[in-house]
């Protein structure tokens, strides 16, 4: 098969940003992506059993999907037909790819290029001073990464990384085997996004999810789309923010870019939606500064507490605060005394009246949501911003009753049931009780380490074995040069994969590649056709079955890669039947039944249609906080300030990409198209210091410790951000982001607020 060409960034062209989403325009570019990866009939089969009852959740998003007899036929969006075309591709990645590719060449290919090479098929080691990968059969593969694994001075010493594509079987597993070998050590990607978010919601509800679901959101009078953008990274939520219009909700979009898809929204399954104008999503948009959303909710708290000042008993919910909160007079009192107008203003880069605007729409709301992102999660004071924006809910009773609550939006399919499952490194020791009672161990009590952690530990010795399961590590982190030298730092690193990426190719002394079975593919094990789980970011649980027949024969399922790893590093020490778990996943969801809340009568419930939602307590406005009731935070205010000459970079998805990997080299809602070296400044700002739309730089981060650190050869683009600030992709400037700049409690990369110069090539 013909190996797909490098693109070439000479080609980048700009034109405007587009100010709709979505329509005709999305169903065409996926149809040909599609067309373009595999044939018309295995086109057909995925897209038509995509988020189906019956059919496979999407490995993209985590959005929920309506109940099933209120799903379209066409249940996906226009990124969902495109990650599950990209996984259903009929291109292959055979041992004769690795004979022709040395792992140095690897190195030096683009995302886009080794994600195009398609489908891995067979195991493949990289042995010691070796230059290229060769075949290796499975019982070999894994008795090496066992006599690894056993041949380590401490458990502590492995690290077992996984993403969200783990569905939650394969999880479950994965924890219940890295802590039966002794660690804690599960960093995973939600250390890199909503960390923050779980941080924070911990800490004021009890627990660290959202609390709506999609009844809520269409029935909320006012919804906060924060630090966001649905059109590119989970567009399903489209479709439930214009039900909201339609039943006479409104939403406020706070974003530093304006986003096509919350400007206007046209919905391909719907004849307005191709013919007509579509639907006004924001029925107001504040471009904030990157970082300024505790300023913009300090201010929105101040004026509820003094609009209750002039009209008491008619503004904040005293019954609910009074009954259910703790620490109210505390935080009003230090939002009284700390909050200036001036440094709102400044902060956030709007005017007061735009903020005044925002008040008088909650003070004629009943219910409000507040939706969130990155945008919230990935800054220094990430924690703090998402506590506030508790507070501002708590403030009216905005939090346990219908059509109003939290709402972090997860990206990626099954990372919140990840967590669920156990992958933390910090998981709560009765969870671990109940583990160690269910299988006849004692669970590791000493936290493990984190994804940042995990790279501080492979560089400085301390962690020596990395186990990757789904992801691309070296590129969803912070500090690219610094997480490379980690990997290489390693005695083996090994890969449970379904496609070619990055990661593959940082390699430590000895590397593995272990191919597995992807969410479409049909699992068949020794007792018949296989279901899997995920649970969505509004706790829903489902069944996901794959339709397909294996890229390869020679592919294992991620339940059957954990499962045969464990009894050689394992035997019979503690007695855990992974063989039988192997052949029948019911039996493993027997055991998740008994070990995590929420999952009684698993097998039974999860096989109706659409499954099943979890309980969440602050919907019964119960409240698992040491206080025992929901709290409210004082929260020190923060702005971000560039020194002269020097610009606030946020880094981001471009529309034709999923997490790290790009399926095209355009941007199309943002108008750029043919590459992806590109910083979005505002036009005013590139007058300021000197640059032409269209020069080409290098973007500098500087540091306080005096550090700085480079990503060469962009592209400048005028573009409507704002002023003193910057937009840029990643994975490519993920190499700006030191591994010591974390948000504070989560640890959490702060990719969305890096200081930048630009300098002229």
């Amino acid at each position: 098969m013909r190996e797909i060409d490098e693109p070439d960034e000479a080609e980048l062209s700009v034109s405007a940003p587009k100010t709709w989403a979505t329509g005709a325009p999305a169903v065409a570019h996926a149809l040909r992506y599609a067309l373009g990866q595999t044939s018309p009939k295995r086109t057909a089969l995925t897209l038509l059993g995509i988020n189906q009852a019956k059919g496979f959740d999407c490995p993209g998003c985590a959005w929920p999907e309506p109940a099933p007899g209120e799903r379209h036929r066409n249940e996906y969006c226009e990124n969902g037909a495109k990650h599950i075309s990209d996984e259903a591709t009929t291109r292959r990645v055979t041992a004769e790819f690795f004979r022709r590719h040395s792992v140095d060449e690897l190195s030096r290919k683009s995302d886009y290029w080794l994600n195009q090479q398609g489908r891995l098929t067979e195991p493949m080691v990289l042995r010691e001073g070796a230059t290229h990968y060769e075949p290796i059969g499975w019982d070999e593969a894994l008795d090496l990464l066992a006599g690894e694994l056993r041949g380590l001075d401490h458990p502590d010493e492995a690290l077992f990384y996984t993403s969200g594509r783990l569905a939650n079987e394969p999880a479950f597993l994965l924890q219940l085997f890295a802590r039966a070998f002794g660690t804690n050590n599960l960093p995973d990607c939600s250390n890199m996004c909503h960390e923050s978010s779980g941080s924070a919601l911990n800490e004021t509800l009890g627990i660290g999810k959202g609390s709506v679901s999609l009844d809520d959101l269409y029935d909320s009078d006012l919804v906060f789309v924060v630090g966001q953008n649905p059109g590119t990274n989970h567009p399903r939520m489209l479709s439930a923010l214009e039900e909201t219009k339609r039943r006479g909700g409104h939403v406020v979009a706070v974003n530093p870019l304006p986003e096509a898809g919350l400007l206007r929204f046209k919905h391909p399954q719907k004849a307005r939606g191709i013919i007509g104008r579509g639907t006004d999503i924001a029925d107001q948009f504040l471009q904030i500064r990157p970082g300024g959303d505790l300023a913009l909710f300090q201010a929105l708290n101040l004026l509820l507490l003094e609009a209750e000042d002039k009209e008491p008993g008619t503004v904040l919910d005293r019954e609910f605060i009074e009954g259910h909160t703790a620490g109210f007079d505390a935080f009003a009192e230090h939002l009284r005394a700390t909050v200036s107008w001036d440094e709102v203003l400044e902060a956030t880069g709007l005017s007061r009246e735009q903020i005044e605007e925002v008040h008088e729409r909650v003070l004629a709301s009943r219910s409000v949501i507040v939706c969130w992102a990155m945008g919230l999660t990935q800054h220094k004071h990430g924690v703090p911003t998402i506590r506030e924006v508790v507070n501002f809910l708590l403030l009216r009773g905005n939090i346990g009753r219908p059509g109003a609550g939290v709402c972090p939006v997860r990206g990626h399919s099954n990372v919140q049931g990840d967590r669920t499952m156990g992958i933390w490194e910090r998981m709560p020791q009765p969870f671990l009780d109940r583990l160690g009672a269910e299988f006849r161990f004692t669970a590791p009590t000493r936290h493990g380490l984190d994804s940042v952690d995990s790279i501080r530990a492979m560089l400085d010795g301390r962690a020596k074995l990395f186990v990757g399961v789904a992801g691309n590590f070296v590129r969803a982190t912070p500090d690219s040069d610094a997480t490379e030298r980690a990997l290489r730092n390693c005695r083996l690193t090994a890969h449970i994969s379904t496609k070619l990426n990055r990661s593959h190719a940082v390699c430590g002394r000895t590397a593995l590649i272990l191919p597995t079975l992807g969410r479409s593919d049909r699992d068949v094990q020794a007792g018949g056709e296989q279901f899997m789980t995920v649970e969505d970011s509004m706790s829903e649980v489902h069944a996901t079955r794959g339709r397909l027949a294996p890229a390869s024969a020679h592919l294992l399922s991620e339940v059957s890669i954990l499962t045969r790893l464990a009894r050689r590093v394992l035997g019979s020490e503690p007695d855990i039947p992974w063989e039988d778990f192997e052949a029948d996943y019911d039996l493993v969801r027997d055991r998740i039944a008994r070990v995590v809340d929420g999952f009684q009568d698993f097998n039974e419930r999860v096989r109706h249609p659409g499954g099943f939602r979890l309980p969440n307590p602050v919907n019964e406005r119960v409240f698992r906080t040491p206080a025992g009731k929901a709290v409210f935070t004082a929260n020190d205010f923060t702005m971000l300030q560039a020194p002269e000459g020097h610009l606030v970079l946020q880094t981001l998805r471009s529309h034709d990409q999923w997490n790290t990997i790009p399926y095209a080299m355009d941007d199309r809602y943002r108008g750029i198209k043919g590459g992806r070296r590109v910083v979005l400044v505002n036009a005013a700002d590139l007058a300021d210091l000197g640059h032409d739309d269209g020069d080409l730089v290098d973007l500098v981060s500087v540091w306080t410790d005096g550090s700085e650190r480079r990503a060469p050869d962009f592209r400048v683009v005028a573009y409507p951000t704002p002023r003193g600030s910057a937009a840029s992709y990643y994975p490519e400037t993920n190499v700006l982001v030191p591994l010591d700049s974390v948000a504070d409690i989560s640890n959490t990369p702060t990719s969305k607020s890096v200081i930048i110069r630009l300098e002229r090539r």
